[in-house]
C-alpha cells in the first residue's frame, strides 16, 4: 500500500502546481518553458477549463489507483490495474526521457539552433520530468507488489 501512497503523493503534487497555474498562479511557472508563455495569453476562463482539466486528470490518475487498491470500487480492479500498467509505464518512459535530454540539454551535449530556456531546461531536467518519473515508477512498484 505504500507504494500507491508514494504515488498518489507524486501525482498530487503535480496536480496541485496545475490548478494553481489555473487559477493564475504564476510560482514557478517559467520552469515549464513554452507552455508558460502559453498560459500567460490565455483569458482567466479558458485558463481555468484547460489547467483545470489538467489538474483533474492528473488528481484522478493519482488517486483512483490508490482507493481501488484500498478496496474501494472493486469491480474496477482490473481495469484500473490495467490502464495504471500503462499509465506508470508512460510516465516513466516520458519522464525519464525529458529528465535526460533536458540535462543533455544544460550540459552543452545537445546544442540547440536557438538560445536554450535554462529555467525550462532546469525544471524538466530536476522538477516536473524527474517527478513523473518517479509517479510512475512508484505505481508500477506498488502495482507489481500486488499482483494476486
Amino acid at each position: 500500500m505504500k507504494w500507491f501512497v508514494a504515488a498518489c503523493v507524486a501525482g498530487l503534487v503535480h496536480a496541485a502546481f496545475s490548478a494553481y497555474w489555473a487559477l493564475g498562479g504564476t510560482w514557478l511557472l517559467d520552469t515549464v518553458g513554452a507552455l508558460a508563455d502559453e498560459l500567460r495569453g490565455m483569458g482567466a476562463g479558458t485558463l481555468l477549463l484547460t489547467i483545470g482539466t489538467v489538474a483533474l486528470v492528473k488528481a484522478a490518475g493519482a488517486v483512483v489507483p490508490l482507493l481501488v487498491e484500498r478496496g474501494r470500487f472493486p469491480r474496477l480492479r482490473r481495469p484500473v490495474r490495467a490502464l495504471s500498467w500503462a499509465g506508470g509505464a508512460l510516465l516513466v518512459v516520458y519522464g525519464g526521457v525529458n529528465t535526460v535530454v533536458a540535462g543533455a540539454v544544460l550540459l552543452g551535449w545537445i546544442s540547440t539552433d536557438e538560445p536554450v530556456d535554462r529555467a525550462s531546461m532546469l525544471g524538466h531536467a530536476l522538477l516536473w520530468d524527474p517527478l513523473f518519473a518517479l509517479w510512475g515508477a512508484l505505481l508500477l512498484v506498488g502495482l507489481a507488489v500486488t499482483r494476486r
